[in-house]
C-alpha cells in the first residue's frame, strides 16, 4: 500500500512539473523558438513518465 501511496505522490509532482513546463514553452513561444522547443520536449517526456505511472496505478 506504501507504492501506491509514492506512486500517486509522484503523479501529482509530475504534474505539476508538467504543467509548468508547459506554461513555460508557450511562454517563450514569441521570444525564443528554440528554448520554447526544448522546454516542449521536457514536458513530453514528463508526460510520458506520467503515463507509465498512471498505468502501474491502475
Amino acid at each position: 500500500m506504501e507504492t501506491l501511496k509514492n506512486i500517486n505522490e509522484r503523479r501529482k509532482q509530475l504534474l505539476y512539473h508538467y504543467k509548468t513546463l508547459i506554461e513555460e514553452s508557450y511562454n517563450l513561444r514569441e521570444t525564443d523558438c528554440a528554448l520554447s522547443d526544448i522546454q516542449e520536449y521536457n514536458a513530453i517526456k514528463t508526460l510520458e513518465e506520467l503515463n507509465m505511472l498512471n498505468f502501474l496505478s491502475r
